[in-house]
């Protein structure tokens, strides 16, 4: 009988130190890597850069710039006096109006007018404010662009010329009256006014209309 030839089988050696398989662990590590960069969200915020105290600054300087502009800030009207400019009899002799040389662009009824009325409705005028600056030179309400003195009665002593060159004086008297003769309150004539001259810059020191 023959000898049979034994075959023998060699083991694969493991590496030195018996590590694990180096190759298989990084390629796993690559697939998971490409994988995760498949689902991970682009432009995230830990990408973009950081908003430095500076920019803020000029990116609101900017924002403020479109901002619309406010309204000036009012004073609030000072209470009515206690003693009340007594209304004078309608009938009453008006003195007479002193002649200027540069009158306002109105027609000369128009300002006779707004002086007759100031004169005869200090219970109107004197809470309605006026708007050309003339509280620098102390007037208190648009009454006081016309009227520069009264008697104990309320009767006119002496005339404002200041009325007679300034339109906006007139005009604000003129729409006092309007409204008066429509049968407005004096509160309403004065929200009317001070709607329609919300936005010029002064306004004299106006007491607010009496509750009464």
């Amino acid at each position: 009988m023959g000898t049979k030839k034994q075959i023998s089988r060699r083991v694969p050696e493991e590496p030195a130190g018996g590590g694990p398989p180096w190759i298989l662990i990084g390629g796993a590590l690559l697939v998971a890597g490409g994988a995760l960069a498949m689902f991970w969200p682009a432009g995230t915020a830990g990408d973009a850069p950081a908003t430095t105290a500076a920019e803020f600054e000029v990116a609101s300087a900017s924002g403020d710039a479109q901002a619309e502009p406010s309204l000036p800030e009012r004073a609030p009207a000072p209470p009515a006096p206690e003693e009340r400019t007594p209304v004078p009899d309608p009938r009453a002799v008006l003195p007479p109006l002193p002649l200027v040389p540069n009158m306002v662009p109105r027609a000369p009824e128009v300002i006779r007018d707004a002086y007759t009325f100031a004169a005869h409705r200090p219970d109107v005028l004197e809470y309605v404010p006026c708007y050309c600056g003339c509280e620098t030179a102390g007037h208190g309400g648009n009454a006081d662009c016309f009227v520069g003195s009264r008697n104990p009665d309320g009767t006119v002593r002496e005339w404002d010329t200041h009325g007679m060159a300034c339109t906006i004086c007139v005009d604000v008297a003129r729409k006092a009256q309007q409204l008066h003769t429509s049968g407005a309150t004096v509160q309403d004539i004065r929200a009317a006014i001070e709607s329609d001259y919300a936005r010029y810059p002064n306004q004299t020191p106006t007491p607010a209309p009496p509750a009464n």
